[in-house]
């Protein structure tokens, strides 16, 4: 019609002369599958295809023409395997497990295939002919000039009713809690996420399984700090050891190792230990120990202790905050 005219109307009779029209004089569209289409309109509150509003409610001319090659419908269609949807899981994982590696337990609440019925959804071979269809698997809508086949809601296209697995009540699975061993590797990071193949929901229609993925959270340490596959870690150091030099004692994630402080070392300065941080599986490697020095006062509880203090100011006359007067005065 629009071809003819160059506009479409409901008072226009159809003359059965142009494009896709039917020997009965109107445009039929038989064949094609909007079953899913004005579904889609219906949940939306939507008027369907060829309303009294003057076109479709709610979609486009692109979700309709999009029916005409994805799908087509008929009672000789079987329903396509569907993959099971994936499941996603959040974990907590102490430091020292998160660092060693471990194994856990995990009861996951999942959908399995329903045993009863094999995931077919119906009980047994017994079947009736759709009272909706009348077998044929479609039925015919009229929408003004328009004629629609559609696919049967009610047998999905077969135009035969199964009786329902009394077990799943005919979805083909069961929710169920599956218990699912987890391995936890060396060096896992928080944020990682694990995967754990065919642990998701039960596919349908026979599709594979879904995947299980799990979320690490490591708790913090209250020593140790992790930066990326270093170890970071605070140590309190004596004014006698960081003016003298000294070899010290530090913990780290194997145990105690040695660390050689130099002469006039000064406060918050860092020092690496070579390895001594977290093995990454992926990269074959392992971190580093950064170990910042905190300077210690020492406390003063006897009188010859403020001597050695006031000897060691004499000694020592330099002003240490000399430089920093040249770095805060207005430029010119």
């Amino acid at each position: 019609m629009y071809d003819q005219y160059g506009f479409y109307s409901d008072n226009i009779p159809p003359n059965g002369t142009g494009p896709g029209a039917s020997q009965s004089g109107g445009p039929n569209f038989g064949g094609f599958d909007f079953s899913q289409y004005m579904r889609d309109q219906q949940a939306h509150g939507g008027q369907g295809v060829g309303s009294d509003t003057g076109g479709p409610s709610g979609g486009s001319f692109r979700d309709i023409f999009s029916q005409f090659f994805s799908r087509s419908g008929g009672r000789d269609a079987a329903p396509e395997p569907e993959r099971g949807s994936d499941l996603e899981y959040g974990l907590n994982v102490a430091f020292w497990q998160a660092i060693k590696g471990t194994q856990v337990k995990l009861n996951i609440h999942r959908q399995e295939t329903c045993e009863t019925c094999h995931g077919t959804g119906s009980a047994g071979n017994n079947v009736a002919v759709c009272p909706e269809c009348d077998g044929t698997g479609t039925v015919t809508q009229m929408a003004g000039a328009m004629k629609f086949n559609l696919t049967c809601h009610r047998c999905g296209g077969s135009g035969r009713l199964k009786n329902s697995c009394p077990t799943c009540f005919g979805q083909g699975v069961v929710s169920r809690t599956d218990s699912v061993e987890v391995r936890i590797p060396a060096g896992v990071s928080a944020g990682a996420r694990l995967r754990v193949a065919g642990k998701g929901n039960a596919g349908v229609g026979g599709g594979p399984a879904g995947d299980l993925y799990i979320t690490i959270r490591v708790d913090e340490h209250p020593f140790f700090k992790r930066a990326g596959d270093n170890i970071e870690v605070q140590v309190p150091l004596s004014v006698s050891e960081a003016g003298l030099g000294a070899k010290i004692e530090v913990p780290t994630i194997d145990g105690k190792a040695l660390l050689k402080i130099p002469q006039g070392t000064q406060n918050g300065q860092k020092f690496r230990l070579r390895e001594k941080g977290i093995f990454n599986s992926r990269k074959n490697t392992r971190g580093d120990e950064i170990v910042e020095v905190v300077l210690q006062a020492p406390n003063i509880h006897d009188e010859r202790t403020r001597e050695l203090l006031r000897e060691l100011a004499q000694v020592q006359t330099e002003d240490v905050r000399s430089g920093i007067w040249a770095k805060v005065q207005p430029q010119a």
